[in-house]
């Protein structure tokens, strides 16, 4: 679980309101969920840090039940999308339909224009439909006809995939990897964890477990909160050490492909938000160290033979983090 203590030091951010309200989440989400600490922590860093969240687990580990009860604690749209091999990108989208009473076309909304949007199963949707969530999950907006339609802010994909089935679904293209901020991993409960479950499903006897959750933030404030966190300062020692580590991935013989560019600004702005969170004003180079496996695991394609032997990126990740010195 990430540190939720307070600050020892004269911050220069008043971080009252985002700490307040990151532990009233925490609350409302612990009614249902029980464990994964971490986990809710870095989706509130990703929420904070203006990022796409893709969770990847088996079946049965409350990877879109996380997705709701998040939803369901902040005051916004919410939209669920189930990805299928036959979707097309117009039902993701919307469509053009014609108006006889305006003699003209009309843009009818897909499901994607809502403020936090839970994709289920991503990898089930052909690379076609994958396609068209390119342009809005980078700009915040769709073009349809040579129009441009924003999204309302925020605007968060939330996105599930199950790392075993293989059959009926696709690869992602490694350019929508790289616009998820965090790939996190949903393991299972210890057996504490798993006696809580059974108990808290025999206690509500099939009652809607999303009910007791109450919400905690407005659209309205979320913004003001990625506005604070934006003002966290980042030392350039620090930047440096961020830079060093994504340009070791681009060097390192176990990797077919680095991260990108892009992969050290959602560093930079995971850091942020998540140094916000445990209520300082400053990013240390421990945040960087937590966030760099999330950020880049995902972004990483190892060579043939190291996917032989078994390594994992994570792995990798943890070598490059040992070789590059830690700024003090």
């Amino acid at each position: 679980m990430l540190p939720d203590q307070t600050p020892t030091f004269a911050s220069r951010l008043d971080l009252s309101e985002l700490h307040e309200a990151a532990a009233r989440i925490r609350t409302e989400v612990g009614k249902v969920i029980v464990g994964q600490h971490s986990l809710i922590d870095l989706l509130l860093t990703a929420l904070l840090a203006d990022g796409h969240v893709l969770l990847e687990g088996v079946p049965g580990v409350a990877k879109t039940l996380i997705a709701k009860l998040l939803a369901k604690t902040v005051s916004i749209d919410f939209s669920r999308i189930q990805f299928t091999p036959d979707l097309m990108p117009a039902d993701v989208l919307g469509t053009s339909v014609f108006n006889p009473r305006l003699s003209d076309f009309e843009f009818k909304h897909g499901p994607i224009f809502a403020n936090l949007v839970l994709i289920d199963e991503i990898n089930r949707a052909p690379a076609k439909t994958q396609s068209a969530l390119f342009e809005v999950m980078e700009e915040r907006q769709i073009t349809n006809a040579g129009i441009t339609y924003p999204m309302s802010a925020p605007f968060v994909v939330l996105a599930t995939q199950n790392p075993i089935e293989q059959e009926g679904t696709y690869r992602l293209p490694e350019a929508q990897l790289d616009r998820f901020l965090f790939k996190l991993i949903v393991g299972y409960p210890s057996l504490e964890e798993e006696v809580q479950i059974l108990e808290g499903h025999h206690e509500r006897r099939a009652a809607d477990p999303t009910a007791a959750v109450q919400p905690v933030l407005t659209g309205e404030q979320v913004a003001t909160l990625r506005a604070r966190v934006r003002q966290v300062v980042c030392e350039p020692k620090v930047l440096e050490y961020m830079a060093r580590l994504v340009q070791e991935t681009r060097r390192s013989k176990s990797l077919y492909l680095g991260a990108s560019p892009r992969a050290s600004v959602a560093l930079l702005n995971a850091s942020k938000a998540l140094a916000a969170l445990r209520g300082r004003d400053f990013v240390t180079p421990e945040d960087v160290q937590e966030l760099a496996a999330p950020v880049l695991r995902h972004r990483l394609i190892l060579t043939p033979e190291r996917e032989m032997e078994g390594t994992t990126a994570d792995e990798v990740v943890g070598q490059l983090l040992q070789k590059v010195e830690v700024p003090r």
